[in-house]
């Protein structure tokens, strides 16, 4: 989904993201979105690895 992102595509998203949010929020907004997308990989990788050890459970 998001694996084609250009650089000018970041760039207009940051700019948006600057408009919205000014300058001063801007780094509070990407800690919060970096610590979210970190969360949600380690549960993806949780849930891969229990669907792994179930599916090795039943041979």
């Amino acid at each position: 989904m998001f694996g084609k992102l250009g650089t000018g595509e970041l760039i207009l998203i940051l700019g948006i993201a600057l408009v919205i949010f000014g300058p001063g929020k801007l780094p509070e907004v990407g800690k919060a979105f970096g610590k979210a997308i970190g969360e949600f990989k380690s549960h993806a990788n949780k849930v891969s690895k229990d669907i792994e050890i179930d599916l090795n459970d039943k041979k």
